[in-house]
């Protein structure tokens, strides 16, 4: 039970500082001020649900592929490696507002894209390019669910968040980590859903990314200074 709960505990502080001004939790932002929020939080949340489990999964399997020894070093070295790279970004970062306005322009392309077209025929061509990207979800998912799903689990892959998920799951027990990651997506996703842009805009990620800098050295001192 001890396991589980520090487990749970770890995952849900990390997931919390690492999600809170993240990409996607703009894109969620900006996704929901376009279209309903019940379809894009729960294509959104979908997807950071199902980019968890399968990063507990790999990190769960990583000691049966290498030694426990050398997954606990490893990761180690991973949380010290994204703390040095969250503070990083907090001491030398180029401002609160950038990575907003980066998201903002990147999901503004397909609307600009067709400027002489209509609202309603621009949502047409949007229905019609998830239906050929997803053909067989396209028939059981609305299109936004499946865009806010998409935009979400694509902008995750590789992510920062997604590493150290799988680097707590490797060190940790996996079951708390994926409690713990879920409810850390869950109230971060809710809150960019509900809060909108100006509550994304409001979030100073200098200080989130000091915050999360901060927690990532203390898990690696943790699990430098614990046995293997």
């Amino acid at each position: 039970m001890t396991s589980i709960l520090q487990g749970f505990t770890k995952s849900l502080a990390m997931t919390v500082l690492s999600e809170i001004g993240d990409k996607t939790f703009f894109a969620a932002a900006i996704l929901a001020m376009r279209h309903p929020r019940r379809l894009v939080l729960s294509g959104c949340l979908s997807a950071l649900i199902v980019m968890t489990i399968l990063s507990v999964l790999v990190g769960w399997a990583a000691p049966n592929l290498v030694s426990r020894k050398w997954s606990h070093h490893i990761t180690t070295l991973l949380f010290f490696g994204f703390g040095l790279w969250s503070l990083k970004d907090a001491i030398f970062g180029d401002g609160d507002a950038e990575e907003l306005a980066e998201v903002e322009a990147e999901l503004d392309k397909s609307w600009k894209s067709n400027n002489g077209a209509t609202k309603n025929s621009k949502k047409v061509d949007d229905d019609l390019k998830l239906n050929k990207q997803w053909p067989f979800f396209s028939q059981f998912f609305s299109p936004i669910f499946l865009k806010a799903f998409s935009i979400t689990f694509f902008g995750e892959w590789g992510d920062k968040s997604q590493l150290a998920t799988i680097g707590l799951a490797a060190d940790e027990n996996p079951f708390g980590v994926v409690l713990g990651g879920i409810l850390g997506q869950a109230l971060c996703t809710t809150a960019a859903v509900i809060g909108g842009k100006s509550l994304a805009s409001q979030i100073s990620e200098k200080i989130v990314a000091l915050s999360g800098g901060i927690l990532f050295i203390v898990f690696g001192i943790q699990s430098f200074l614990s046995p293997v």
